[in-house]
């Protein structure tokens, strides 16, 4: 019984990776990132996060009273992590739809705030209301981690629109660190 119940979980895993589309920002089950200008050039970890339904719409918190929907705020995603449908407290993707589609419309009340109510509370919202991995905990910071250890870049592209500003602009630093020998 526990191997049937491991092939069905293996195989809707297996189904969703293969909906992942990033040409068309299609991203079932997943946490999608993308760099914020100028802040993700100089703080690399810190960017703009959204959750997608079952389908791979994504969802965003993307200014004060309003959840954009497939148009993240910042531009096409560079990163996504794909979650587990099966760890949903109530299992299946009517759960996982509800709990994205319950937190879209509590933040579309919210005024936006960079420090704490922001993009990552509206995706660490969807994961509580869902119960992922059995958890009411999931905030911004564990988020930011997570997404940093489990994100795959989208593309080579993706990887270099991430972190690319980023080392150029520490190269610069340090170029001119070195030239006046501080």
């Amino acid at each position: 019984m526990a191997d049937v119940e491991e092939d069905i979980m293996t195989s809707s895993i297996d189904i969703a990776s293969e909906d992942i589309n990033p040409e068309t920002s299609r991203y079932p089950y997943c946490i999608v990132w993308t760099p914020i200008p100028v802040l993700s050039w100089l703080l690399p970890l810190v960017g703009h996060m959204g959750i997608c339904t079952s389908s791979g719409v994504i969802r965003d918190f993307a200014g004060p009273y309003f959840v954009s929907e497939d148009n993240m705020a910042f531009g096409r995603p560079t990163k996504y992590w794909m979650l587990d449908v099966s760890k949903v407290y109530a299992s299946g993707s009517n759960a996982w739809d509800k709990a994205v589609h319950e937190a879209s419309e509590e933040y579309k009340h919210r005024m936006h705030n960079l420090c704490c109510d922001n993009c990552h509370s509206h995706v660490a919202m969807a994961l509580n209301l869902m119960r992922y991995e059995n958890s009411t905990s999931w905030n911004m910071v564990n988020l930011c981690l997570l997404a940093l250890i489990h994100g795959k870049h989208v593309s080579c592209a993706g990887f270099l629109k991430t972190w690319l500003p980023f080392l150029v602009l520490m190269g610069i630093i340090l170029t001119v660190a070195l030239a006046f020998n501080l």
